[in-house]
This record gives structure tokens, sequence and C-alpha cells, in this order.
């Protein structure tokens, strides 16, 4: 499978309108599509479909959609999309946590939707770092692990040993959106987990360094974490 519009596509969404709307138009841009309207029926066409993705609402009527997101977790890697209210956060960190690999707030655009399947299948279609020392480029960004260099744009940038761990996180698991929790755990450990200010403070003496241009790839996702943006969507 490959990123041009092939990939079957699971939903998993117990309002039936939802599917009356996400089939026919993923359908006319060349997706396949399949539809599952409570949990069980999910998992049992995740394993049984191998689909390339899949769309998962948190609000199904058999088990709480992070749940199946960790039970989904436990025999595929296949991308998942959570599709979530606008205003509960909480829910969209804890699912970010448990391995989803973006949220979409509902309602939502046809147009930003069919942007992030794009950006997370191209994402999972890119072969695993196998070397710790490769050099990983983000647009005008490169990080040199060998070195232990950052530039921007061929310039040379000083960052502190922590700075450049947090660049680095992100540069690996780049237009991903990573969590507080997940950054601050990397970075400090477990028991630094909810000290948010920490990672505030780091990211913006990231941004200021590496230019005003580039500090705009850092994206904030507020109240959930940060995703640097390498891959136009």
């Amino acid at each position: 499978m490959n990123a041009n519009d092939t990939a079957l596509v699971l939903i998993v969404d117990d309002e039936k309108q939802i599917h009356r709307f996400l089939r026919p138009a993923l359908e006319a841009v060349g997706y396949r599509t399949l539809s599952a309207f409570d949990g069980a029926e999910g998992l049992r066409l995740a394993a049984s479909q191998t689909p390339d993705i899949v769309l998962l609402d948190l609000g199904l009527p058999d088990m709480d959609g992070r749940i199946l997101l960790v039970r989904l977790r436990a025999f595929s890697q296949v991308p998942i999309i959570v599709l979530s209210a606008r205003d509960r956060e909480a829910e969209k960190v804890a699912s970010l946590d448990a391995g989803a690999d973006d949220y979409v707030e509902k309602p939502f655009g046809l147009g930003e939707l069919l942007a992030r399947l794009r950006v997370v299948l191209r994402r999972h279609e890119q072969p695993p770092d196998t070397r710790q020392d490769e050099t990983l480029a983000c647009g005008p960004i490169t990080l040199d692990p060998g070195r232990h260099e950052v530039r921007v744009d061929g310039e040379k940038v000083t960052l502190s040993p922590r700075e450049y761990q947090l660049l680095a996180m992100m540069m690996r698991h780049a237009d991903k959106v990573l969590t507080h929790r997940q950054l601050l755990t990397a970075l400090w450990g477990p028991a630094h987990g909810a000290n948010v200010q920490y990672l505030r403070v780091y990211i913006g003496q990231l941004r200021h360094k590496l230019g005003s241009a580039v500090a705009k790839m850092i994206a904030t996702e507020p109240n959930v974490g940060y995703r640097l943006i390498c891959v136009p969507a």
C-alpha cells in the first residue's frame, strides 16, 4: 500500500450519519472503506480485514474507545486517528498516550480529515530508523546525532543538551502529536510527567534558537502537546 489514496479505511463510530458522510466521501477520492458501529465489530474487522488505517470514535456503545485502542495495539500497529469532541482535551491526551497516531476534532471538515489521513499514511510508509546515528531532516532543519549537531538552512545552531534531546525526539516522531506526558517522561523521567511548565520553557527556548520562520514548524496542540510539522498536508 502507498499513500496515493488506495488505503483501506476502517471507520469505527456508532453514528450512522458519520458513516453516510465519510464512506462516499472517502471512496470518491479512491479509498476503500469498512464500517463498524461498535467496539466488538471494530476489533473483529481490524483482525480479519487488516485495514491500512482506522478512524476511531471514542464514544462507542459497548466499550470506551480508549479501551478499544489499547486492545487494537495489543496485536496491531495500524495507524489510528481518533475522532474526538472539541472540548475533551483529557480524552485526546489519554488516546495519544495509549497509542493513537493523531486526532481530529468533531465537527470536522472533509478537507482536514483527508489531509490528516495522507500525513499519517505517508509517515507509516517510511521505514523506521534503524540507526540511532542517522542524520534526521525536517524542512530546513538537519540533526546529526553522530556529531551532536543541529543546522538550519546549513547554519549551525547551538542548543543545550536538553533542547537537543527535545528536538531529536520531535524529529524522530515528525508530524505526530506528542503529548506533554510523553515528552516529559522521555526527557525528565516518569516523576516529571505532569510538570508541563518545564516543557513550555524549553519549547520557547528551542523556538527562539531555531529562528522565527522555523519556530512555526513547532505547533502547539492546546492542552495536549506539540507537533513538529515536516510533511505538508
